[in-house]
């Protein structure tokens, strides 16, 4: 893996400032045409209907985007460390499978997010994605690192991620801090599994976003009412479907169809 600077980035953002200086500030990504991902799976994309790719809620995580520069083909995810060497061969897989070995351009990586907490959870996920990026066969660029202690803030002692989540443009290869107040279809659903799957509420709860608390006790209000949600969510264990209209919003399709 190499670094310096590339086409759209090599940035390194101090404290108290924004990925990119972030001349807009936050932004709220709208419903249409925006992919949202949690901890866990990633989200690829090469065009139609999807123009943004993002995640938030980020404190120990770490956001990573892969680009490959020639076509555009863009994977965004959530990393919380579970298992980072599986994760990295995914994303990169992600990407080739949209990507010409005979085409021009070049991979390029984004890694944003963690700060400099207690148990320094975020500074073992810095390494682990460093060195599994660094084991991979092919030549990848490092534009953007905002992490760890890059990413840090201090509030009464207290320390803080400076920016929570991030977007990216596909169309474009801008990237920017996010928030997103849609987080797609069955979403209560969505986070149930990932917080009955997981060892841990919050691996850094002094540093969570204020609504961190409300998603919770709705996630376990969620798990209270649906204990075994197979038989009533997923009637003949068939999965939930869900595609983009035209408008770029999700819209349900029947089981199974």
């Amino acid at each position: 893996m190499t670094g310096g600077a590339g086409r759209g980035g090599g940035r390194l953002p101090g404290p108290g400032r924004g990925l990119g200086d972030a001349a807009a500030g936050e932004r709220t990504a709208s419903a249409a045409a925006a992919v949202g991902c949690g901890a866990g799976p990633s989200a690829p994309a090469a065009g139609g209907s999807i123009s943004i790719l993002g995640s938030d809620d980020a404190t120990t995580c770490h956001i990573v985007v892969l680009r490959h520069t020639g076509n555009g083909a863009t994977c965004l995810t959530h990393c919380d460390g579970t298992d980072t060497k599986a994760e990295v061969p995914l994303i990169m897989s992600s990407i080739k499978s949209f990507s010409d070995h005979t085409q021009c351009g070049r991979l390029e990586v984004h890694l944003v997010g963690g700060f400099s907490d207690d148990r320094q959870l975020s500074q073992k996920l810095t390494h682990q994605l460093l060195s599994e990026f660094d084991k991979q066969d092919d030549e990848i660029h490092l534009v953007t690192l905002c992490v760890t202690e890059l990413n840090d803030r201090e509030e009464n002692e207290n320390h803080f991620p400076i920016i929570y989540g991030i977007a990216v443009n596909i169309k474009t290869a801008e990237i920017y801090r996010a928030s997103f107040h849609d987080r797609g279809p069955e979403e209560q659903l969505r986070a149930a599994r990932a917080l009955a799957g997981g060892p841990n509420l919050s691996t850094s709860p002094l540093a969570e976003p204020p609504h961190f608390v409300e998603h919770i006790r709705s996630t376990l209000m969620f798990l209270k009412k649906f204990p075994s949600p197979a038989n009533i969510l997923f009637p003949g264990n068939k999965a939930l479907l869900y595609k983009k209209n035209e408008d770029g919003l999700w819209e349900k399709i029947s089981p199974g169809s």
